[in-house]
């Protein structure tokens, strides 16, 4: 064992529970030939931004339950017959209705004219087309204070938030890892296992104001992006972590996708600079006045074919004398509504096709089955994984596993955006630590060199993970994915890095061919336990 996989354990202050539970074998050979092939075709002939460019300009934004990822689906499947991957096809499910947007435009008339930038929330409803309406301003912190506003707000546009300061572009914009930053990320504490319990009684605050809204009559709600306020709905990430404002915009959900889709007052999204100046304008006393036109549709959960309108898509390259093991590989291939997609998650997509397009080209014959996962509704709950790993290998709510559970070698995700990798989280699985680090001594050039050891999670290896099978998320730079591009309009193909797109996919065939190749199956963690 090396001395970087030692630190990991000790970090995770497990040294002498593992010393007697865990057999650490020396590293097995890898393919040396292989691997080199890899390389040289994912670095000299990639063709992985070409795959981004179709997924994000011309697909994108690729909600799940739209016609655009119907069209993303159709153009990905062509894709992989071409490259002569096996048993491509999708697993439908069930997702509720889907939602595009049609046309959008919004300009303060009144005291002056200026066009607002903004862009409404998915799952807003419509304005009965071009509306005009008086602005007004409301405090509500407390369902109590719903009442001195009853009766005064019909056909108007509310603003629910205060103003905010606006800071200057400081600190980690683009984060690219440091030394010192992967060395702590090697060492970082494992933090203990959250127990969060939902409090009853009713509906929220949110939901109660949102109610009001419906029944005085308002036209529509204009926000300028999550501060955690409670009147807001799936606003994002808080804007002290996407900093960069000057017309980035970060949009949430603007109302359901089920049985009451399209029941809410219409909300829109503005940038911030633009939300401020209305605030001060009434402060003063004066009146504004907007124009606003949403045109959104939603779509049924069943489709035209009578298909579920949710889907997975799978795509393999046969193992050899392991074939009915597998190695997964995958990504989520929705996005959210405001920009293309492109950083979330069309550089995953790509990176992970492309391991796959590598794998054939260079001729690799994988002991074990290696399949390709593109997963739907991962922003909406890591719906598409989860639905599969149900399917295919057991119910986490009691640990009631399927026979094709004992099968499955490892999973390896692609979600944090388009940066480098740089390494790989162990998921505290502290047991596969020296496989891992023997497999890094061919990447350290390509900037490859972490493990961390605590587990991370917000996508779709939590589904496997939650079952006890062996998934992991590569560490990667962030580069501008919390600051700017992380479900906001700027999440477009100008902020995807080629170089480091290109170096993804390389480092995501390596390890999917180093796991089929492996002898054993990925070391495991102990079962979940199942919750009383």
């Amino acid at each position: 064992m090396s001395l970087r996989a030692r630190m990991l354990i000790q970090a995770g202050g497990l040294l002498v529970a593992l010393a007697v539970r865990i057999p650490f074998a020396a590293a097995q050979p890898v393919d040396q030939a292989t691997l080199s092939a890899i390389r040289a075709e994912g670095l000299s002939r990639s063709q992985v931004m070409d795959h981004v460019e179709w997924l994000s300009d011309v697909y994108g934004p690729r909600v799940t339950g739209t016609p655009a990822i119907e069209d993303a689906r159709v153009w990905a499947t062509e894709r992989l017959h071409a490259w002569r991957l096996s048993d491509v096809h999708e697993e439908r499910f069930g997702f509720g209705q889907g939602w595009s947007l049609r046309r959008f435009h919004a300009h303060m008339i009144a005291p002056q004219v200026m066009p607002l930038i903004g862009y409404p929330k998915s799952w807003s409803s419509s304005t009965e087309g071009t509306v005009t309406a008086e602005v007004v301003r409301i405090d509500v912190r407390t369902p109590a204070d719903l009442k001195a506003y009853r009766g005064t707000l019909r056909g108007k546009i509310v603003l629910p938030q205060p103003a905010r300061d606006v800071p200057l572009l400081e600190g980690d914009v683009v984060l690219r890892m440091t030394d010192a930053q992967l060395e702590e990320a090697a060492r970082t504490p494992v933090p203990p296992v959250a127990n969060p319990r939902r409090a009853g009684g009713g509906p929220s605050i949110a939901a109660q104001v949102q109610q009001f809204y419906v029944d005085e009559g308002v036209v529509a709600v204009l926000d300028r992006g999550s501060d955690n306020v409670s009147v807001g709905i799936g606003s994002g990430l808080p804007y002290e972590t996407q900093r960069t404002d000057g017309g980035t915009i970060f949009v949430g959900r603007g109302g359901p996708r089920h049985e009451d889709a399209g029941s809410l007052v219409p909300a829109v999204t503005v940038a911030v600079e633009h939300y401020n100046r209305m605030v001060r304008i009434l402060d003063k006393g004066l009146p504004v006045r907007v124009e606003l036109h949403v045109d959104a549709v939603f779509h049924p959960e069943t489709a035209a074919v009578d298909e579920l309108n949710a889907f997975n898509l799978l795509a393999d390259i046969p193992g050899t004398d392991l074939a009915d093991e597998v190695v997964m590989i995958g990504a989520h291939f929705d996005t959210t509504h405001a920009g293309t997609g492109a950083t979330d998650n069309a550089a995953g997509v790509a990176a992970m096709m492309e391991a796959m397009r590598i794998l054939q080209a260079v001729g690799a014959r994988p002991r074990r089955t290696i399949r390709l996962a593109l997963w739907g509704g991962e922003e909406q709950g890591l719906l598409g994984s989860r639905e599969y790993v149900r399917r295919h290998f057991g119910d986490t709510t009691t640990m009631t596993l399927s026979p094709a559970h004992e099968n499955l070698s490892g999973y390896f995700n692609l979600d944090n955006g388009a940066g480098k990798l740089r390494g790989i989280w162990l998921q505290e699985n502290y047991a596969v630590a020296p496989v891992f680090d023997a497999w890094l001594a061919s990447l350290g050039d390509l900037g490859v060199t972490t493990l961390g050891p605590r587990r991370v999670s917000g996508t779709d290896h939590v589904s496997f993970d939650a079952i006890g099978l062996p998934a992991f998320q590569f560490m990667q730079d962030r580069l501008e994915y919390n600051s700017r591009t992380h479900h906001s309009n700027m999440d477009v193909v100008d902020r995807v890095q080629p170089d480091d797109v290109i170096q993804m996919a390389v480092v995501a065939a390596t390890f999917a061919y180093n796991t089929a190749m492996r002898d054993e199956r990925l070391p495991r963690k102990p079962l979940p336990q199942v919750e009383p």
